[in-house]
């Protein structure tokens, strides 16, 4: 018989990100970045492994590292109303909704590098319920893999 393990972790309080946590959005980063890959002469492989988990144009900055930051930022603007726009294949990580409800009472954050309107967007598509502490792209100077966004849910928390 398959054994299973019970692991008990004891903290004050969660953060939690969304896409690949909560929410699979991979379908739409998918066709989004490929699409823009394609546009920029750039490898749709390589491409997608890079942009996981951080705003977009600090994964244009990355990827072309030449390009005026000023053009990045436009990109990322118009990026952002696409996959807004696409919520096609955006599902719940499986669990992800019950595991929500079990926080009832629980301090817990989102924080994510996706804008308000994205995550409301991909949070909704999923059927998932959004914490009332968010942590977005709108309030965070730096993004992913700087720690600011975990750090300001952190403080919002209490903690």
């Amino acid at each position: 018989m398959p054994m299973t393990a019970t692991t008990v972790l004891t903290a004050r309080a969660l953060l939690l990100d969304m896409d690949g946590t909560l929410v699979n959005s991979d379908a739409v980063v998918e066709r989004i970045w490929r699409r823009w890959a394609d546009r920029h002469g750039l490898d749709g492989d390589e491409v997608m492994k890079v942009v996981h988990g951080r705003q977009g144009y600090a994964s244009m900055a990355a990827l072309l590292p030449d390009r005026p930051m000023e053009q990045n930022h436009a990109d990322n603007a118009r990026m952002l109303v696409e996959e807004t726009a696409d919520m096609d294949g955006v599902v719940e990580i499986p669990g992800a909704g019950a595991f929500l409800a079990s926080l009832a009472g629980v301090p817990h954050a989102l924080v994510t590098s996706a804008d308000v309107a994205l995550s409301t967007a991909r949070m909704g598509a999923a059927g998932l319920p959004l914490p009332d502490v968010r942590v977005t792209a709108e309030s965070v100077g730096a993004s992913k893999p700087d720690p600011e966004g975990f750090l300001k849910g952190a403080a919002e928390l209490g903690v």
